[in-house]
């Protein structure tokens, strides 16, 4: 096992680096520490060809000038806050409007946009990179400086964690996730409409208009947001549901976990044979099928469009600060924040 770092590109004149940890198995993630980005993840099919399965480019331009949020780290807060504003302790703060009057993926300039340093520990049954960035008080509107801690490890059970540590001098708001587009075909052959999965889940949130949650839980049973057997992702963007309409057909939605750590996500492409295990400490995960993902340009050569990927964003619940029958993002004055997401990677032969 072993971490090879190289130069990817400049932001102005400083060097952004990619990190590629590789495992005795072959298995790859390459990252980079602009925004923590996960620029390629490689594994194996059912016919033992190793090869790319989530979205990105192959430069750092356009990550900085195209990018919906592709492979990166969103903070200090993922998914929408509705107004753009919050209340903390009696006193209102407000954030950045970059999304129709709402604040999305924690600004104009959140954790994705940011250079972050970074630390490699290689032993002998894990690698590391480890980045970590400070967050100044103010920074996109909110409060506190953040001292905030990023690591990936990739060990030789095929398994890549994401383990999220911050820190703040003042009492804050902090939401994490990793917004990566998966596509199990390997090298975007396919979209992933015939891809299926399953959620341990028995409630998803349902959103207004903006695509804020109303408030109201819904339960999956007999809906297209019932993924407690294993379902086609083309059934929720074939669908009539309003839900499913309204976010431009397919999902966008946060969906309530039954359970933590015990096999609660599991995404599989059949005719690659890939498979793809997720397990989290967070409340929720948000599924998004790459609704809006724009019709021009290329990514890795392969022309975008919608359902290109799909996304599983484990977090606690978008504009949780709104809804106090959501648990709470608030992260307590010198509290420590601590979130783990880890993906495992398999492979199902056909029969």
């Amino acid at each position: 096992m072993y971490v090879k770092k190289k130069l990817f590109g400049h932001i102005e004149d400083t060097p952004v680096y990619s990190f590629t940890l590789v495992n005795d198995q072959g298995i790859s993630i390459q990252c980079i520490n602009y925004g923590c980005i996960i620029t390629k993840i490689i594994t194996p099919d059912q016919y033992d060809n190793y090869e790319n399965i989530v979205l990105g480019f192959d430069n750092l331009d356009e990550y900085i000038s195209d990018s919906p949020f592709f492979g990166c780290v969103v903070g200090r807060v993922a998914g929408r806050i509705g107004g753009a504003e919050f209340t903390l302790n009696g006193k209102t703060y407000h954030l950045a409007k970059n999304e129709n009057g709402n604040h999305i993926h924690g600004g104009v300039k959140g954790f994705d946009k940011v250079i972050w340093d970074a630390a490699i520990m290689e032993k002998e049954e894990l690698v590391q990179v480890q980045f970590s960035y400070t967050s100044p008080d103010g920074e996109e509107g909110y409060p506190g400086n953040v001292d905030m801690k990023v690591t990936y490890t990739l060990n030789n059970e095929n398994e890549f964690t994401i383990q999220y540590n911050g820190v703040s001098d003042e009492t804050t708001l902090l939401n994490m996730t990793n917004h990566s587009y998966f596509n199990l075909s390997g090298d975007l052959k396919r979209d992933v409409m015939n891809h299926s999965l399953t959620i341990k889940s028995d409630q998803f949130l349902e959103l207004n208009d903006e695509l804020l949650p109303t408030g109201e839980f819904v339960d999956v049973e007999e809906t297209t947001f019932d993924f407690r057997a294993r379902r086609m992702i083309k059934t929720g963007i074939e669908s009539n549901h309003p839900q499913n309409q309204l976010v431009g057909g397919g999902y966008d939605h946060p969906f309530v976990l039954k359970e933590n750590n015990n096999k609660e996500i599991v995404l599989e492409d059949l005719e690659s044979g890939r498979t793809m295990t997720v397990e989290t400490d967070e409340v929720g995960v948000v599924v998004y099928t790459s609704n809006q993902l724009s019709n021009e340009g290329k990514v890795y050569g392969v022309p975008s469009r919608k359902y290109l990927g799909i996304c599983l964003e484990t977090q606690g619940l978008p504009d949780a600060v709104h809804h106090q029958q959501f648990p709470s993002w608030i992260l307590e004055k010198d509290k420590t924040f601590s979130s783990a997401t880890k993906y495992r990677f398999g492979v199902q032969k056909s029969r």
